[in-house]
């Protein structure tokens, strides 16, 4: 059995361009669908969030309609209601590397408003990529890699192929009008590469230790990635 440390926004709020907040948090499948498959293999899993808080879920993403209808929409928000772990975070600032086996990051917009930006999930997520242990984002995830920077200002993702949202799917979704800045362009200004494909497809790309999806489609077949890597 291996222990899964799942890294989740704390943040309930995306800033638009215009300072309206546009309420969010994780994306549903994105936690849901590692989850189980995580728990079905027989790995614990730990959620941490900053601060502690206990992680907003973006409550757009249990629509019948992004869930292939209200049965498994209403399963999936189950699941979530059960698992303690999302009830019970611990802080990320308390997070010690060498007590877990892999690292995962699901995205929803709330990334982008607090994880890009915390100094504490970049050091984190610096040591996972170094450590070689395994690691994975997801979707808007991927934010939290902006963060990941030394004191030199470089990126430690910087080389990296990555699959993460891209602005086509956020102009599909409505927000790359409103939006203070893109995923795609800021990991491209980092040096990160981007592995665009087909909006909305699955869409995974394993790049030694990292394991990254673009979109909520991805998020299953990630964590078949993830546990390859985990034996």
């Amino acid at each position: 059995m291996s222990k899964i440390l799942f890294v989740l926004t704390g943040a309930d709020h995306w800033t638009l361009a215009d300072g309206t907040r546009h309420p969010t948090g994780f994306w549903a499948e994105e936690a849901v669908a590692p989850y189980e498959a995580f728990k079905a293999a027989g790995h614990e899993i730990v959620v941490a969030t900053p601060g502690g808080v206990v992680p907003p879920l973006d409550k757009g993403s249990l629509a019948a309609e992004l869930n292939g209808g209200q049965e498994n929409a209403d399963r999936i928000a189950g699941v979530l209601d059960s698992a303690a772990e999302f009830q019970q975070p611990v802080r990320l600032s308390d997070v010690n590397l060498d007590d877990y086996d892999a690292v995962f990051y699901p995205g929803g917009h709330g990334p982008m408003e607090d994880l890009a930006v915390d100094a504490d999930s970049g050091r984190l997520l610096t040591r996972a990529l170094a450590s070689g242990k395994p690691l994975g984002v997801v979707c808007h995830g991927p934010a939290a890699l902006l963060a990941a920077t030394g004191a030199d200002g470089t990126n430690a993702f910087a080389g990296r192929r990555v699959a993460a949202f891209t602005n086509a799917e956020e102009t599909q979704a409505g927000f790359a009008d409103k939006a203070k800045w893109l995923l795609q362009d800021r990991l491209t200004e980092a040096g990160v590469q981007v592995d665009e494909r087909e909006p909305w497809a699955p869409h995974v790309i394993v790049d030694g230790n990292l394991v990254t999806g673009q979109n909520p489609a991805s998020s299953a077949p990630l964590a078949v990635e993830l546990l390859k890597k985990l034996g």
